[in-house]
């Protein structure tokens, strides 16, 4: 156990995991108990979010498992409510929460890129909306998103709703940014890169290799300059680094993880 986070309060949303595995908000929740911070873990399926807890408790760290769909205003207000009733305060918010639809414009349906939007971009909007007046409030917090380099990059996948949703969270970051910097909030986007979790398995094998998710790996791998794609602990570690006292000067950046994916030509 660590103290880069020690007596931090912390809700992380999307705490739990689709499947088997660490996901990006699993990892950061575990990772954040060690060093100190107790959690609020949230997540749309319960049972993910209660195993979430379950390993940090094994671990001697301090969670507590609440179940929120975050796309809903009246949840996230009561989620809010009962972390402030449960720690008295939010240090910090880290934002997890993302779905993938692939298809291009032609291809995706108005409702699914209205559940994306609602999931990927909405949720945040939300979130810091309630947040926010209780960082102001007791003077300070820093807020992580977790958005994509997808933002900034074709990616070889069409999947325009995610790519929009990302591209948005950037620039919702920065304006809440922007406007709290005076009130000692700090709010930064974390831009993973190919990271190899239960979500890509979920959503991308059938699009890369027609469901194998072996040969998924192999190609995502191939991609990436350092030869393999990041994992669930690289971008939590970001998310540590944003949200700890040793970021006291950042705020608005997009903090890319990705294995230099980003400086290829192709």
């Amino acid at each position: 156990m660590g103290d880069r986070l020690k007596d931090k309060i912390a809700v992380v949303s999307g705490a739990g995991s689709v499947g088997p595995g660490w996901g990006n908000g699993k990892a950061a929740a575990v990772l954040f108990a060690r060093e100190g911070a107790s959690v609020f873990a949230v997540d749309v399926n319960p049972g993910a979010a209660e195993e979430t807890r379950a390993i940090i408790e094994q671990q001697g760290g301090e969670c507590t498992a609440h179940r929120t769909d975050v796309s809903r205003s009246d949840e996230v207000e009561r989620m809010v409510e009962c972390c402030l009733e449960t720690y008295g305060r939010v240090d910090i918010l880290h934002n997890n929460v993302g779905i993938v639809d692939v298809g291009g414009c032609v291809e995706t349906s108005e409702e699914s890129w209205d559940r994306v939007m609602d999931v990927n971009l909405k949720s945040m909007f939300l979130t810091c909306k309630y947040v926010l007046p209780h960082m102001e409030h007791q003077g300070g917090g820093s807020i992580v998103n977790v958005s994509s380099i997808a933002s900034l990059r074709w990616l070889g996948v069409p999947y325009v709703s995610y790519s929009a949703s990302k591209g948005a969270v950037n620039q919702l970051t920065q304006s809440v940014a922007l406007q709290y910097a005076e009130k000692n909030i700090r709010v930064n986007a974390i831009l993973p890169g190919f990271i190899n979790t239960p979500m890509v398995a979920k959503s991308l094998a059938e699009f890369y290799a027609g469901g194998d998710v072996e040969k998924m790996v192999e190609v995502r791998d191939r991609a990436c300059p350092m030869g393999k794609m990041g994992d669930a602990w690289d971008v939590a570690y970001a998310a540590l680094f944003l949200s700890s006292d040793e970021a006291k000067y950042i705020t608005g950046t997009e903090l890319v993880v990705d294995g230099g994916l980003t400086c290829k030509v192709v």
